[in-house]
Formats: C-alpha cells, structure tokens, sequence
C-alpha cells in the first residue's frame, strides 16, 4: 500500500516509517520542516510539505494514498497551556482527512489515548469516552468521529496509546519526571504513589500501527497498551536508585509546586487492558515493559532541562 503519515518524524513515526517500508509498503510522510524532510527522505520515504492546518494538502495527499496513519498532534501548544486549541486543530485536520477518504474502503488510523476512560478502574477497548466539556474530552470527541467514519466506507481504527510510550530517546513523561527528580534532590510521587499507568515501548507501538493500518476492522478501538498499569511509586523508586536520590510522597497540595505541569497527570490513576487488541489484530509486544527499560540507563545518561 501506499500510506500517508502525519507525524511521520516524531517519536512513534520515526519507527513506524521503516516498519511499513520493511513490510512492502510505500510511505509518504508529512513534513513541516527541512530537517523533518531530509529525515524522512534518509529513511525511504517520500515527503510532502506542510502542517496540519495545510487541509488541502492533507486532503491531497491522503486521497492519492491507500491508507492514512495521523499521528501529528500539536504537543507543543497543548503541554503550554492550550490543549483546547491543539485538540481543536486536530479535528479540523482529521475532517479533511476523513471527507478525502469517505467512501473509498481505505484504512484510515487515528492516534489517541486511553486516559479519561474510566479512572480507577482496568479499562477496555470497549469502553468509550464521556463528554465532560474538558480539554481532554475534545481529543476524545475526534476519536469518536473517526470510528464514524466507518459508516461512510472508510475502514477507520482510534489506537489509543498509553501515556508513556518509552524507550531511548523519549523526551515525553519519563524524561520529564526524571528531571524534577534532579532539579529537587528527590524522586517524588503523589500521595501513596499506588497510582497506575500503563505502558508501551515505542517500538512496539509502532508495529501496532502497522498492523492496525494492515488489517483493522472499520470502527474498530486498540489499546496501545504493553504495562497494564504501572504504580507511580515504583518508577520514582527506579528513578531514584539510579540517580541516587531519596524517594519520596509529595503531598496533593503541593504537587504542583514540585513537578509543575506533570502535575496534573502524575496522580492519575489509569490503568487499560490490551486483551482485546491481542486477539483482534494478533499484536503482541516484545520490547522492554517500562520498568526495565528505566532499569537500562539510557534516560539518565545525559541530564536533560528541569521540566519545572
């Protein structure tokens, strides 16, 4: 096939882009910059220039393409304060890939995640999101409107990813914490730190997407999800052991003095099943879960800029 990627040199796109090619498939992948280009090209992709604002040159592309793998997301403004204003952009960009693709048959796979779905609780591809009015619930509105693609004859899929995908090079959530824990002296966690996150390796991430734009159903939800739920306090207890630092419960109330924007999401409790992922599309994951990936040293080998 020949499949369009949005987001095709960022952190999951820079390994799905060689696991499509090494399968057969032909990519094109979506470049905002120079530098995203020439790494594009670098790996055996074709490139088209523009953002996801650009909806004609998203609309273009995805109907010259067998299948769309949208990955972009404008973290950088969402993790400023604006994730209203990222999530509304994505809509608008996932509409004009959806009409482009309407009535074709031709996948089209959204990247999403799992938080928000039933906090507390093991969640399941089956569940589906409320609408709160909250930022988050915007993201997951879009979710939604792409699996009612598949009544338009597109073989949609939402693969909502756990809220660390890790592995060497993340500069995401585990990067993050582990340079609170520097900036303060301690690794900290909120509370009891019983708190759970599920986790994946962002290699297997990336096989997930391809199998998902190979082989999902239309309509269909996966998790992914490799670490069910991870407890906050173990992380800090890795963290802390390979920084040789103390570890340590902040309390609720000050949260947000210590980890600053992580603040919010430190305390979640959010843990998510892949066991219906596994069976619908044979995906099984084969890289590190996340505590052993911490364990190999690579996010403290180099001190990254305090996130607070």
């Amino acid at each position: 096939m020949r499949i369009f990627v949005t987001g095709a040199s960022g952190w999951i796109g820079s390994a799905l882009v060689p696991e499509l090619i090494a399968a057969g498939h032909q990519v094109v992948g979506l470049a905002r910059s120079d530098a995203s280009a020439a790494a594009l090209t670098a790996a055996g992709a074709e490139t088209v220039r523009g953002t996801v604002d650009d909806h004609d040159v998203l609309a273009g592309a995805a109907a010259a393409s067998d299948g769309v793998v949208h990955l972009a997301f404008k973290h950088d403004i969402a993790f400023s304060g604006n994730f209203q204003g990222a999530a509304e952009a994505d809509r608008r960009a996932v509409d004009a890939l959806g009409e482009a693709l309407a009535g074709t048959g031709r996948p089209f796979v959204l990247a999403s995640g799992v938080a928000g779905l039933g906090p507390g609780r093991v969640a399941t591809e089956q569940d589906m999101p409320a609408a709160d009015g909250s930022p988050a619930s915007a993201r997951m509105a879009t979710s939604m409107a792409v699996l009612a693609l598949a009544a338009r004859g597109v073989r949609s899929c939402v693969v909502r990813l756990s809220p660390t995908c890790h592995g060497d090079g993340d500069a995401g959530f585990m990067a993050s914490l582990v340079a609170v824990a520097r900036a303060k002296g301690v690794s900290g966690y909120i509370g009891d730190g019983a708190n759970r996150w599920p986790a994946v390796h962002r290699l297997d991430a990336a096989r997930m997407f391809q199998l998902a734009v190979e082989r999902a159903p239309a309509g269909s939800v996966l998790h992914g999800v490799a670490d069910e739920g991870v407890a906050i306090r173990d992380i800090a207890e890795v963290i802390g052991r390979h920084l040789d630092l103390p570890v340590t419960s902040v309390a609720p109330e000050e949260a947000a003095g210590h980890f600053g924007w992580l603040a919010g999401f430190l305390g979640s409790d959010i843990p998510a099943s892949n066991a219906l992922t596994r069976e619908l599309i044979d995906w099984r994951p084969v890289h590190p879960g996340l505590l052993d990936d911490l364990d190999k040293g690579h996010y403290f080998a180099t001190p990254a800029p305090a996130a607070t």
